[in-house]
């Protein structure tokens, strides 16, 4: 197996492709991963062009394991043609849109292992993340991506699949997403938790209200999310404030972990007044993980 050193994932920062001044913003910001799009932010006409734009700034990077590419959908016809152009850079990873299943990962897989060998990459070392819920087929299958090669991250979309739905609303009046949109976010966490890799939240568009953008990452971050992907580089600090575990909690992880290991082989524990079982001690000791970046 490749060694692959630790990645924060807090932060994901989307930059169009075709545009340097954003590419440069993205990954000059401190953003844990800058993620150059190939996809969505393109227009047809000028895809071959910021494939060779996306190329460049890769190369020109100090840290490539933190700059990654969302690449076009396995479904369009593009992907290879992606691959082709950027992959002789060296992206710390790829984002894979509109997954419907582990298979696609598989199959994005062996097209990534032809270009590593081509390119002189150590096998196995470019990191895949994948977008999991942005068709209908794809809410089915978010439960198929253990075992899949080269994953670290899932992650799900409202846009696309409320496009597909034919959904014209969202959100409710109270600005929470509605139902259907909350079963991919819960279907994606669930799905991730399964297979072993970081949940991470979709985008706000509101990229102006910091402060309910920082109110939501707390809160999905509360419900098992690892990381949330940003549209505007204002919204890093936020995100990464969100999903940074404070000193309090560090504190409180170390004192769990410190009252099971001076009772070895007890199932439970008293701290500060509260009985603790063992599933208090994995969360601490993945809270420990967080704040050391694993």
């Amino acid at each position: 197996m490749t060694h692959r050193p630790t990645l924060k994932m807090r932060s994901w920062l989307f930059a169009p492709g075709d545009s340097e001044k954003k590419m440069g913003k993205a990954i000059a910001s401190d953003a844990d991963i800058a993620l150059l799009d190939l996809e969505d932010s393109v227009v047809p006409e000028r895809k071959a062009e910021a494939r060779a734009m996306v190329a460049e700034a890769i190369a020109a990077c100090d840290n490539r394991a933190r700059v990654w590419v969302r690449i076009n959908p396995l479904s369009g016809g593009l992907t290879e043609a992606d691959l082709d152009a950027i992959m002789a850079a060296g992206p710390g990873g790829v984002f894979l849109p509109k997954a419907e299943g582990g298979e696609d990962v598989a199959t994005l897989d062996a097209m990534l292992t032809a270009r590593e060998k081509s390119a002189g990459i150590a096998p196995g070392s470019t990191r895949v993340a994948a977008l999991v819920t942005e068709t209908a087929a794809a809410m089915f299958t978010t439960g198929t991506y253990a075992g899949a090669p080269r994953l670290v991250a899932m992650s799900w979309g409202a846009e696309d699949l409320s496009s597909e739905l034919g959904a014209r609303v969202q959100r409710g009046e109270n600005g929470e997403y509605l139902p259907i949109f909350e079963l991919a976010r819960s279907l994606c966490l669930l799905g991730a938790v399964k297979a072993g890799v970081a949940p991470i939240e979709t985008v706000q568009p509101e990229f102006r209200d910091l402060e309910a953008l920082e109110k939501r990452a707390r809160a999905v971050r509360a419900q098992g999310f690892r990381g949330m992907l940003a549209i505007h580089p204002a919204q890093v600090a936020p995100i990464n404030a969100a999903f940074t575990p404070s000193a309090d909690e560090i504190a409180h992880a170390r004192a769990v972990v410190q009252a099971f290991a001076d009772n070895p082989g007890a199932g439970t524990v008293a701290l500060d007044g509260n009985m603790l079982d063992r599933p208090h001690l994995a969360l601490a000791e993945r809270l420990l993980a967080e704040a050391e970046g694993g």
